[in-house]
């Protein structure tokens, strides 16, 4: 799907690409180098969204688009490596590495590279990764929202098929679970993970979303539990 069909509508071409149409477009290239081979539910559509809701925040808040934009579409460039490693490599940390090599290349200044290298170093926010920027809170916002609500359910069914998990953990302890095996199905996610993504979001928009799309998959995973049962 070309790039400019998940953008929104009604924009001017500045607030569509805010680094210019060109300079867009080949980011998206190169990102899509890196993540195609992901698929399911770390692919480029994925990088699309993000990149969209990001804008959103963004023009909301008033925050550097130009940042945001780079930020958003090279933000899971290190994926690759975490799948590979089983989780042992932390992708954010990956692509903020890779993210300035290419920025570099591409000759944007340092003073601008530094700040999307910390937007994705800080999106998966572990640890001392907390997001310091504005951008990166918004970055670390778009990302998290693209794991919740419907769009979050069907992320978590195409990574538990990835894995070859199974549909439900009919009869399983959710707590004695681990990742990356056959019990990381979609339901798993959602209780250990997804549950609590409306409680960790930076901004008031954020947070607004978050709690809507947390409220449909609550009833989503009750009525699988009740079809199941």
């Amino acid at each position: 799907m070309p790039f400019a069909a998940v953008m929104d509508q009604g924009l001017t071409d500045a607030e569509r690409y805010p680094l210019g149409q060109a300079m867009t477009d080949r980011l998206v290239s190169i990102a899509a180098d890196y993540c195609d081979a992901e698929g399911g539910c770390h692919g480029p559509d994925h990088s699309a969204r993000v990149h969209r809701t990001a804008l959103y925040l963004g023009r909301l808040m008033g925050a550097r688009l130009d940042i945001l934009s780079a930020a958003a579409l090279l933000h899971d460039i290190g994926r690759r490596h975490e799948t590979e490693s089983r989780g042992a490599i932390c992708h954010a940390g990956k692509g903020a590495e890779l993210a300035r090599k290419i920025l570099t290349e591409l000759g944007f200044a340092a003073e601008a590279i530094e700040r999307i290298v910390h937007c994705i170093a800080a999106h998966r926010y572990r640890d001392a990764s907390r997001p310091q920027s504005l951008e990166a809170q918004i970055l670390y916002d778009a990302d998290k929202l693209d794991s919740v609500g419907a769009i979050g359910i069907g992320r978590a069914f195409l990574f538990a098929g990835e894995l070859g998990a199974r549909l439900h953990n009919e009869n399983s302890d959710i707590s004695n679970t681990e990742s990356y095996s056959v019990e990381d199905t979609a339901y798993r996610e959602f209780k250990v993970k997804l549950c609590k993504v409306k409680d960790r979001m930076l901004t008031p928009e954020g947070r607004r979303l978050a709690e809507e799309r947390h409220a449909f998959m609550e009833v989503f995973f009750e009525r699988l539990e009740r079809e199941i049962g």
